[in-house]
């Protein structure tokens, strides 16, 4: 529900609610900005969620209710269908003779009202909610996995051919279920596992793999066969590894699949990549990037040519940087082209070339004929050999902007990585704009998260993996902590679990990062051959920060937890 920036001026300031002193900049950074208020007002945390609700409730009479307090009956609830809730984002928490009360986050909304007053014919008592709450109660919509799969595994396979088996309707609905819990849970992959006596599915969620179900091995060559089906790839070939991809699309999401099926001992492995293509285009600002490290890659990417590096291990969140790097260079002006292997997310107006390496299509073929293109900006998804390199190195020499990513450990361990690879230490200097080194953390779920003190005993482990005093020093210059103050002293924060985020402690992922500039004196001691260590050090004196100091910035801002640090960073 949008409400007008001066009403709601008014009423906080008339209520004593906010301080004139903190509300009025901004009621006026939202006025400038034609923004909403009550957005700020929660970003910069000035009120909670409910506070500002149940403001919005006096001032348009609409009575306020407390979802978390009430238990809501399952047939009362599903007197909304599942899609309409979700979309009006409205559920039906009580019921009594012909009167439904309903609580929704836009009581004003009254295209939807008249909808549910024809399709319950019942009179409604309408509230206002907070989102959270009515998201919370949306999960009640979904049944377990298990409870999904009850009447399905009863059922046995029909058909005497395997295509026939893939569209057999219980096999069908297994897929589809597997897929849709997927979806639901935020999965990045689903991995089906053949065993000697069972099939195991397990989800990534949030770069963890944890298993969601086990199922009769009988099911196997019909999940496979339907997978096959959908991924359009051959029914008949249980030998050989197979890749495809597949799309499904609701009101709700747009999903692409990549799928990789793989023969193993018990039959055949299956792993799906879920890319969801509708989602909002993602900024370097929400991956978690801020401060000076954004500074440089705004300069960085903007100019003429040269060479931008992204760095960090397999499911580090390498590609996503590159897509989001290129989304905003992508003008109506400029060529972008790309090689990549596979092509993860399409883009508009951008020329995206699949590698083939059976056909003799790899990466160093499809980038010498990108530079006959009239390229711009070209985008390599990985350089893995010399040729490559040597390659992109000369594009970057004559006027391209290049984009691609290395493994190595972290940003300055780059530059050694190309010099053992055969370049010219003299050429990395004078092309390489800059490398941008990262890990990606879960983020600790905000309606759970409890704030904690180090105990010495823990400092002590720390500092058995950390430069605790240097990493002090540099949340001090960050802001971060006040001088004086010391570890033990400042507040951290514990995952605990609660509903909202399946009782993981962790919601959603964010980037660490740590952007390496080469500037003047970095460039020299590349053409001296100077080691990783000896660059870190000069880039740090130049003010870069380190993915642990990152991470630990992060982590006092309540944004992940020590023990995420750990877990990504220690080699």
């Amino acid at each position: 529900m949008k409400v007008d920036n001066t009403q709601l001026y008014d009423y906080l300031s008339l209520n004593a609610l906010v301080s004139r002193e903190i509300l009025t900049p901004l009621f006026t950074q939202a006025q400038q900005g034609g923004t909403q208020l009550s957005d700020l007002l929660l970003s910069q945390q000035v009120l909670s969620e409910k506070v500002l609700v149940e403001v919005q409730s006096k001032m348009f009479g609409f009575p306020y209710v407390d979802l978390s307090k009430i238990e809501i009956l399952e047939q009362t609830l599903h007197i909304i269908p599942e899609q309409i809730a979700r979309k009006a984002s409205v559920i039906a928490f009580a019921k009594k003779g012909n009167d439904l009360s309903i609580a929704m986050t836009n009581p004003e909304d009254l295209q939807t009202l008249d909808f549910l007053r024809k399709k319950t014919n019942l009179n409604l008592d309408v509230h206002i909610a907070t989102s959270s709450d009515i998201k919370t109660i949306l999960h009640q919509y979904e049944k377990t996995l298990k409870a999904e799969f009850g009447d399905l595994l009863h059922d046995e396979e029909q058909g005497e051919s395997l295509a026939e088996i893939a569209e057999d309707l219980p096999i069908v609905r297994i897929v589809d279920t597997l897929v849709k819990h997927a979806i639901l849970q935020g999965a990045s992959d689903i991995h089906i596992e053949p065993l000697e006596k069972s099939v195991i599915v397990r989800y990534r969620v949030d770069g963890i793999l944890r298993q969601a179900m086990s199922l009769p091995k009988n099911t196997l060559s019909g999940i496979v066969a339907r997978i096959k089906v959908l991924a359009n790839l051959k029914l008949d070939e249980h030998r050989l590894p197979q890749d495809g991809r597949f799309k499904m699309e609701t009101d709700e999401y747009k999903i692409s699949f990549r799928v990789s099926i793989l023969p193993v001992f018990d039959g055949e492995k299956v792993v799906m990549r879920l890319l969801d293509e509708g989602s909002q285009g993602l900024t370097l600002e929400k991956m978690g990037l801020f401060g000076g490290a954004l500074e440089v890659i705004h300069r960085e990417i903007n100019k003429p040519n040269g060479m931008i590096l992204v760095t960090g291990p397999t499911g580090s969140g390498k590609t996503t940087t590159l897509y989001t790097v290129l989304d905003i260079l992508n003008q109506p002006e400029v060529n972008i082209s790309t090689v990549e292997d596979p092509v993860e997310y399409r883009m508009e107006n951008v020329n995206q070339t699949q590698v083939h390496a059976k056909i003799g299509m790899t990466f160093a073929a499809g980038l010498r004929s990108l530079l006959r293109q009239d390229p711009d900006m070209i985008m390599v998804g990985e350089i893995r050999d010399k040729e490559t390199l040597e390659i992109a190195i000369h594009a970057a020499m004559t006027g391209h902007l290049v984009l691609s990513t290395l493994h190595t450990n972290s940003a300055a361990g780059a530059i050694p990585r190309m010099v053992d690879m055969g370049a010219e230490p003299f050429l990395i200097a004078s092309t390489t704009n800059m490398v941008i080194g990262q890990r990606l953390v879960r983020k600790i779920c905000d309606e759970c998260r409890q704030e904690y003190k180090l105990t010495p005993k823990e400092l002590q482990t720390l500092r058995g993996s950390y430069d605790m005093d240097s990493l002090l020093a540099t949340m001090i210059r960050l802001g971060a902590v006040q001088e004086g103050q010391t570890w033990t002293e400042l507040g951290l924060y514990k995952a605990v679990g609660c509903g909202e985020c399946g009782n993981l402690g962790y919601k959603g992922r964010r980037g660490i990062y740590e952007v390496f500039e080469v500037e003047e004196t970095v460039e020299k001691l590349i053409v001296e051959n100077a080691t990783s260590d000896a660059l870190e050090k000069a880039a740090r004196q130049m003010g870069m920060i380190t993915m642990v100091e990152d991470g630990f910035f992060k982590a006092l801002g309540g944004v992940t937890t020590v023990e995420e640090i750990l877990r990504v960073t220690k080699e």
